[in-house]
């Protein structure tokens, strides 16, 4: 029997209870983004990573220069050969008249140096330094332009789909772009898989061998600021201004945003901290369900039983608008109606679509409660015998 999306809606009334008030067969709801914030940013993206709610996009996935932000794909190459074991953090690189002669925001090797990653890995978040970067590059990649070909392989494996890299330090290029919301994704990649090196955003000062004392600052304006923040990585160009990846920590909840176009360090430290104290005020955590909470019964095609119980495959807790109640809620149970046995308990088979005002739907996996295993001889007759009859009763319909 061919399977049709069907659609329950349910609204929710208070906390862990769900209620159906309608069957309807809606069109599927549009994804909204928040609108609320007034950024001076030409291009901008902010995300609750517990959540995976995007709470703002601008101009998110316009491939733009992103200057020294893009020394976060350099710091996730290196972050993988560290977890693969081909370098440890004693490891030393050599440093080529290449590295030792880079412009701008250094670290101040010299061939001479035997920097080990460790300092690398400071040099680069804390110094900026596009002579770590070259170092790292020319170490792991044999050259520059070797390690970019790495680095665009990589970034289409992990998802970034709008990022393409000719150099490992941001330094300008036309060949050199990425976008907001793949600079995003490239932070919550730091954050989730190498905690062990996270901390290093954090660092507010480092100087290699005790060299440039005026350059051993992080440029990272929010980590004095007490308000969570702890990465990850600022950037400035004349062609892309000045920008920042960010994220920031506040009770249960972190928040990664990314913003870049401003016009001096001044305004990219203002609207770094607006964004910031808008994502965690503007929205507050709603406990929705339960794991294991039964949501619906749904309709079993060919089973052992009739129906079988959809239950929440998680504790699963959403934003919603501060402003906005937590019955304001509504969602909508989508699945392909009815379900065909067999089925297995915890087996996938509909989606929660939550809807709230000013977000993007949240899709919330719903999971069989129970195994319904195919129905013996009796069952298929009657189901064969109900195909018949309608069939029977669809041909016999006069025309008009």
């Amino acid at each position: 029997m061919t399977g049709k999306i069907h659609r329950l809606r349910i609204t929710v009334k208070n906390l862990f209870a769900l209620a159906i008030i309608m069957i309807s067969a809606a069109l599927p709801m549009q994804a909204q983004t928040a609108s609320t914030l007034d950024t001076r940013a030409t291009a901008a993206w902010i995300y609750d990573v517990k959540t995976d709610t995007v709470l703002f996009e601008k101009q998110a996935d316009v491939a733009l220069p992103p200057a020294s932000m893009s020394k976060l794909m350099t710091l996730n190459m290196l972050f993988e050969a560290l977890r693969d074991s081909r370098v440890t953090m004693g490891t030393q690189f050599s440093v080529s008249a290449r590295s030792a002669g880079m412009g701008g925001s250094t670290m101040f090797l010299n061939e001479r140096d035997r920097p080990t990653v460790e300092e690398l890995i400071q040099g680069v978040i804390v110094m900026s330094g596009n002579d770590a970067c070259v170092a790292i590059a020319e170490g792991l990649g044999g050259t520059e332009d070797g390690f970019a070909r790495m680095m665009n392989e990589r970034a289409k494996a992990i998802g970034m789909t709008n990022s393409m890299f000719a150099n490992a330090s941001g330094w300008p290029n036309p060949g050199q772009r990425m976008s907001m919301r793949d600079l995003g994704t490239l932070a919550k990649r730091l954050i989730t898989e190498f905690p062990e090196y996270y901390g290093y955003f954090g660092q507010r000062e480092f100087a290699f061998d005790g060299r440039a004392p005026d350059n051993r600052f992080n440029r990272n304006p929010l980590l004095r600021l007490n308000i969570g923040a702890d990465g990850l990585k600022t950037g400035h160009t004349n062609e892309a201004g000045y920008g920042i990846v960010g994220s920031a920590v506040q009770g249960t909840r972190r928040i990664i945003f990314v913003i870049t176009g401003l016009q001096s360090e001044r305004e990219r430290a203002e609207e770094a901290e607006s964004v910031v104290n808008w994502a965690f005020r503007q929205f507050r955590e709603q406990a929705l369900l339960e794991e294991g909470q039964e949501v619906i019964r749904a309709n079993v095609w060919m089973g052992a039983a009739r129906d079988v119980a959809l239950v929440a495959a998680r504790d699963t807790n959403v934003l919603i608008p501060a402003t906005q109640s937590a019955g304001a809620v509504e969602a909508q149970v989508v699945y392909n109606a009815p379900l065909e046995a067999p089925l297995t308990a915890g087996q996938e088979v509909a989606t929660l679509v939550v809807t709230r005002n000013g977000l993007p739907d949240a899709q919330i996996p719903l999971v069989a409660k129970s195994d319904v295993p195919q129905g013996g001889v009796i069952v298929r007759m009657q189901a064969a015998a109900t195909v018949l009859i309608r069939r029977f009763l669809t041909s016999d319909a006069p025309a008009g």
